[in-house]
């Protein structure tokens, strides 16, 4: 392994170095808190100067994330975004106007924290984060974008003060970090707003603890629902919001607009989150309804109900939660008719798998189960008995990968059938990595 020296420090070369350090280096791999991370991003000097909109929420971050970038690049304006976790590649997690960084960026960006982070630990969530905020120092973009990777207000995104702040929705998950029901979940996730600054809530009903908190905090809450929101036919939708919150002022309406390009029902909620975003920072990033027609238009985000090209008809969806899968079945059922669907399923086992289940039960008449690695992944064998629990007495079959159930569910769907790849990111990644090798 090469190497170089930098005051007694030998710091990676190639990116996979990088990682493979990260990842060995702390053992606990989620650690809520902002101290460490405030110490080492106060040692990286001053922020960049750019507009910082702060995306967390249970569903839809992702979808939302992107949203935001295709719009406002669509605009003209530069844009940094940092999302997680991947599929495929590490630099998927950084993008600069639209793109993934290179290695050479995350090498340097990560050779940037270690050079200033001393004695202080950082878990790999925490250098990244840190690393891609260096990156985008470098670059300097006119905005920045950063997804919230666990919760918000422990959560190392939350080290930076966001000028407009966004949850998409509220949810039981993580439930180990952040409380056992909506009510603790919510007063988490609330952490990422600021006193007098916007804060959008794209869950049409949040739970009192997010609006007791943004009160209490003299944030500028826009509820869904309440305050802005949308309605719409089969070719078109529309968009409205009043003119301060809560509910008051003149009514503004934006009709005639075209879907977004991400598939499912549940991405208007995230689209209305996002234009009332950019309306709370008009006079600092304009942003006209060309580009915001086609920035929804060009939007593209893996794994997040992605429908591939080709027979028998695949889909990608990286739900692993309850409320995503709700969503999912619902995308399903509004797909048409498909005389069988073939499910390739993997989940971890600190996930709500029986909820999962539930919700999917009946949208699934072959069940490709697979073994996903690492401590927190499920073996196929621990799902199947969960499935025979839940009373699913369709064909039930165990694989080693979900590339391996993805192949066997490929030999047996017929053209007309429907494969549908959900469960974790995990499962979405090494199915798209099969079908992208078969095509190379």
């Amino acid at each position: 392994m090469k190497h170089e020296e930098n005051g007694g420090a030998h710091l990676p070369q190639t990116l996979d170095e990088w990682l493979s350090l990260l990842e060995g280096r702390h053992a606990q791999t989620i650690k809520l808190g902002l101290d460490r991370v405030e110490v080492v991003r106060a040692a990286l000097g001053p922020d960049p100067d750019a507009v910082l909109i702060t995306v967390g929420g249970t569903n839809g971050k992702g979808s939302t994330c992107a949203m935001l970038e295709s719009i406002l690049l669509a605009a003209g304006y530069r844009v940094g975004c940092y999302c997680s976790p991947h599929l495929l590649r590490y630099n998927e997690r950084v993008r600069i106007d639209g793109r993934d960084a290179s290695d050479e960026q995350l090498i340097a960006g990560f050779a940037a924290v270690e050079r200033v982070r001393g004695e202080t630990p950082l878990t790999y969530f925490e250098h990244g984060t840190l690393a891609a905020w260096t990156i985008f120092k470098q670059v300097k973009p006119d905005v920045i974008i950063l997804e919230v990777g666990l919760g918000g207000r422990l959560d190392a995104v939350n080290v930076f003060d966001a000028d407009c702040a966004i949850v998409t929705s509220i949810a039981l998950d993580h439930m180990e970090y952040l409380g056992d029901n909506r009510e603790a979940i919510g007063r988490e996730k609330a952490g990422i707003f600021r006193p007098g600054r916007p804060a959008v809530c794209g869950d049409p009903q949040p739970p009192a603890s997010l609006l007791e908190h943004a009160a209490a905090i003299g944030a500028c809450l826009w509820v869904s629902g309440r305050d802005f929101g949308f309605g719409g036919d089969r070719q078109q939708w529309g968009y409205w919001r009043y003119a301060t919150p809560p509910a008051q002022g003149a009514l503004v309406k934006r009709a005639g607009l075209a879907y977004p390009a991400l598939r499912g029902a549940n991405q208007l909620l995230n689209a209305a989150a996002v234009l009332t975003a950019l309306d709370t920072l008009r006079d600092r990033i304009p942003v006209s309804m060309q580009a915001v027609r086609q920035g929804l238009m060009l939007v593209d985000v893996p794994g997040r109900f992605q429908v591939l090209p080709g027979r028998p008809s695949v889909v990608l969806d990286v739900a692993h939660n309850p409320q995503a899968a709700g969503v999912l079945s619902e995308n399903l059922g509004s797909m048409g008719f498909f005389p069988e669907t073939y499910a390739v399923f993997g989940m971890l086992r600190d996930k709500d798998v029986a909820g999962v289940i539930a919700l999917l039960r009946d949208r699934i008449d072959h069940w490709m189960l697979a073994d996903l690695p690492g401590p927190r992944g499920m073996r196929a064998q621990a799902l199947a008995e969960l499935l025979r629990a839940a009373g699913v007495s369709s064909a039930i079959h165990c694989f080693a990968s979900p590339g391996a159930a993805f192949a066997a569910a490929q030999k047996s769907a017929a053209e007309g059938d429907r494969i549908v790849a959900f469960g974790s990111f995990l499962t979405v990644a090494d199915v798209l990595a099969a079908v992208r090798a078969t095509r190379h």
